[in-house]
């Protein structure tokens, strides 16, 4: 560590997986923070798939993309290390959007800012009792709908949001099949976290899988991928069900971005299908979390994490997320 602070610049537009190329390490002098503003320590980095959205030029996303120049960002976990804002003084917890960093430098009247209680394990703050916890339970009560005794299907399932999906419906009374990439990831689904099935599709004709198993469809589908996989999955749909959509991973970096071939089933099976973004309900995270912390305290739900150590080596835990070498919730150790 030097006395300055370390950042990953978005220097260019990536072209495809290849971040080396497009994202740069730089070191600059320690910030210094104006009215109202705090200078954070990062602790902890969370890696998310969807943050590659705002790596492009497409204005059309959910969010607006980063400006080439500028620091990278996400979530991180740290330490208040400096205030001119009177709700926040050194020592203080907190997650918030910051910087791809050793330091992060925060506006809270923004709003992307909390402060946070200790726990056993820190990190749940970005699994269970976070983001990715949040756009699970929303998805599934309020797009998904889900009621116990259905069967829900969740794609990605062996990642950090559909994991806590997948077990939170469970908690819900559910039936619950996984979607993940290798016999491995399949397994831990169901060894581990008790699913009913799942599915690997680099080995597995997904569609034919499904209909042997769920002969009466599939209640909702929580859809983390997108992209082709939608062909597989409306076929097997239930009469009225439902598919919540919280993530594109296949077409994040695509430029062919085209809609499933089976869309007509949309309106034969009278589906629904709804797409959410978890930041238009964080203002919601502590109530959410009082609703699924009894399950985390209680041991019914939890959090694999893929960790990786150190600044340096940021762009190659992102890549896991995009070639599925990951499992369960992808971070960057910075600090103790």
């Amino acid at each position: 560590m030097t006395n300055g602070n370390r950042y990953w610049q978005l220097a260019a537009h990536p072209e495809g997986t290849d971040f080396a190329s497009a994202i740069k390490l730089v070191e600059e002098a320690m910030p210094t923070i104006g009215d109202r503003q705090v200078l954070v320590r990062n602790l902890w980095l969370s890696l998310d798939a969807g943050t590659r959205m705002w790596m492009t030029a497409r204005e059309d996303s959910y969010m607006a993309p980063t400006p080439l120049g500028s620091k990278v960002i996400g979530f991180v976990l740290g330490r208040v290390v400096a205030s001119r804002h009177p709700d926040y003084t050194a020592g203080d917890l907190v997650r918030a959007y910051g910087q791809w960093a050793d330091h992060s430098v925060l506006i809270p009247d923004l709003g992307d800012i909390w402060k946070l209680d200790t726990i056993v394990d820190m990190r749940q703050h970005f699994a269970v009792l976070g983001p990715n916890g949040w756009t699970a339970y929303v998805g599934l009560n309020e797009y998904g709908r889900v009621r116990p005794g259905e069967t829900v299907l969740v794609s990605a399932a062996a990642g950090a949001t559909g994991l806590l999906a997948a077990q939170f419906a469970m908690q819900m009374g559910c039936r619950v099949i996984g979607i993940a990439g290798g016999a491995g990831k399949c397994a831990m689904l169901t060894d581990r976290y008790g699913l009913a099935a799942a599915i690997d599709y680099k080995a597995e004709n997904v569609a034919a899988r499904l209909g042997a198993i769920a002969p009466g469809g599939i209640d909702c589908y929580f859809d983390c991928v997108g992209g082709p996989m939608l062909d597989q999955i409306l076929p097997n749909m239930a009469m009225n069900g439902r598919v919540a959509v919280c993530g594109l991973i296949a077409t994040y970096d695509k430029a062919d971005r085209s809609g499933p071939k089976t869309f007509d089933l949309v309106l034969m099976k009278r589906l629904t299908i709804a797409g959410f973004f978890s930041p238009d309900f964080y203002f919601r995270g502590e109530e959410i979390n009082r609703l699924t912390r009894p399950w985390l305290d209680g041991g019914r739900v939890d959090m694999e994490f893929d960790v990786t150590d150190g600044l340096e080596n940021t762009l190659t835990a992102y890549g896991k997320l995009f070639s599925g070498g990951n499992v369960g919730k992808t971070m960057v150790r910075l600090a103790d």
